[in-house]
């Protein structure tokens, strides 16, 4: 990684932080990294952060040994020493060495409470991965556990660093060309439920189920859940709302700055797909604020309404409307005054040519984890808050699984934001927390 690289993805980052820090990165010290979840988004987050950081990397940790010896592999040709990472198979030993600056978490959603907040009493600061937890207390615990240990913790919801979307923000939003917005929608339409009905199997020798079923429930092992199918199973996640919506709810809410809702309801379920998975295909949800609403759909079955903006959000405003996404946002004018704006994903294939060949590297998002990883180092040089700060992201988090209670119980619920609690609802409140399989202790506030 030299200079010029750093320069680069300094001036164009999307925060004056960032691009001081990457003007000031020749002088940075290489900053020890150790990472949990060797999986395809985990060396997704790993390899943007060497790309843009003079890091070392020093642990890897996976329950699956053979993806944890690729990953070594892949990390040692990728990163400047070209030493290959030490590597467990379980987190606790990694992070007992005590000798890491910063520790990534991009297990499955159902570790991420207990891995984070191990990482930040170890003194690392962290990158986790959204949504940041499965259960409403085990955000509450990590937030605290930020606070108490005052680590950074920078959330993966890197919306909030894509160049176009902050682009939308500069051009669109701040300027007041929406005028006053009373609806927006958020969406997905893509196909993405799992279809098939494998057997269940005993699992692969490589792969130690009971550490990666850790604190889930224990059921048998079906090809579906590893690598990367597990999203399909409620007892690992939140669904598609704890996978895509929490993108775009967090997106909105950054764009608009937006607290916490007042009330949450939704309703769905699982209305034409049948397989083994069983999180919902189709769901409806809407979070009220004063003078605005925010209403998801998703559906893994249909055509989209619009082809060009599957995966996104639409702002309804009285003086014009904006389309964002992963690719592309365009602002429609309500009235003849002012110009429609129409801006594309931005991609870095030359300035970072190992994007071309990277498998199954998500091209249009290397940029925005880039960026979002350079405000993250921001952040730990200064001690402030990223962008996408660990409350943020307990926020969004925490609304989404809401959203999934309300489907559940059939009725919308209020929330009280500084008692954590919902409002007069004792049962709601009990499933705030979902049981820990033994030995496994659900942390504490």
């Amino acid at each position: 990684m030299n200079r010029r690289q750093f320069i680069y993805a300094g001036a164009a980052g999307p925060s004056a932080a960032a691009r001081l820090l990457a003007e000031q990165a020749a002088d940075q010290k290489t900053r020890r990294v150790g990472m949990i979840g060797c999986g395809w988004y985990g060396k997704s987050d790993l390899f943007r952060l060497i790309q843009v950081a003079p890091v070392e990397v020093v642990s890897l940790c996976d329950a699956d040994s053979k993806m944890l010896a690729d990953a070594a592999g892949m990390v040692a040709t990728r990163q400047a020493s070209k030493r290959r990472p030490r590597t467990y198979g379980d987190y606790r030993k990694m992070l007992a060495e005590k000798d890491l600056d910063i520790v990534l978490v991009d297990t499955p959603d159902h570790w991420h409470a207990l891995a984070m907040i191990a990482a930040v009493e170890a003194g690392a600061d962290v990158w986790c991965q959204k949504p940041i937890s499965v259960d409403v207390l085990e955000g509450q615990a990590m937030l605290a556990a930020a606070r108490k240990h005052q680590r950074v913790v920078q959330i993966g919801t890197q919306r909030r660093s894509t160049p176009h979307l902050v682009d939308a923000m500069e051009k669109v939003v701040k300027p007041g060309k929406l005028g006053k917005v009373g609806l927006v929608e958020v969406y997905c339409y893509y196909h993405m439920r799992a279809a098939a009905n494998p057997p269940d199997t005993t699992p692969p020798p490589n792969l130690d189920y009971e550490m990666w079923t850790g604190p889930a429930p224990m059921r048998p092992y079906n090809s579906l859940v590893h690598p990367r199918g597990w999203r399909a199973f409620m007892e690992y996640g939140n669904g598609i709302m704890g996978d895509m919506c929490v993108h775009m709810f967090d997106m909105t809410r950054w764009m608009l700055n937006l607290g916490w809702p007042q009330r949450v309801s939704s309703s769905g379920g699982i209305l034409e797909a049948k397989s083994k998975a069983n999180i919902a295909d189709t769901q409806l949800a809407t979070w009220d604020y004063p003078d605005l609403k925010i209403v998801w759909q998703h559906r893994t079955w249909g055509d989209p309404p619009d082809p060009k903006y599957t995966w996104g959000a639409t702002f309804y405003g009285d003086k014009g409307t904006l389309k964002a996404s992963v690719f592309s946002y365009d602002f429609t004018p309500a009235g003849k005054g002012e110009a429609p704006i129409h801006q594309d994903v931005t991609y870095e294939l030359e300035q970072f040519p190992e994007d071309k060949t990277e498998k199954d590297l998500e091209k249009h998002c290397a940029p925005a984890i880039r960026h979002h990883m350079l405000d993250f180092l921001a952040a730990i040089a200064s001690r402030g808050k990223p962008v996408a700060d660990i409350e943020q992201g307990y926020i969004s988090t925490a609304s989404c699984i809401l959203a999934n209670l309300s489907m559940d119980l059939g009725r919308s619920l209020a929330w009280d934001p500084k008692a954590g609690r919902v409002i007069n609802d004792a049962e709601a409140n009990r499933r705030l927390a979902r049981p820990y399989r033994s030995p496994w202790v659900h942390p504490a506030v």
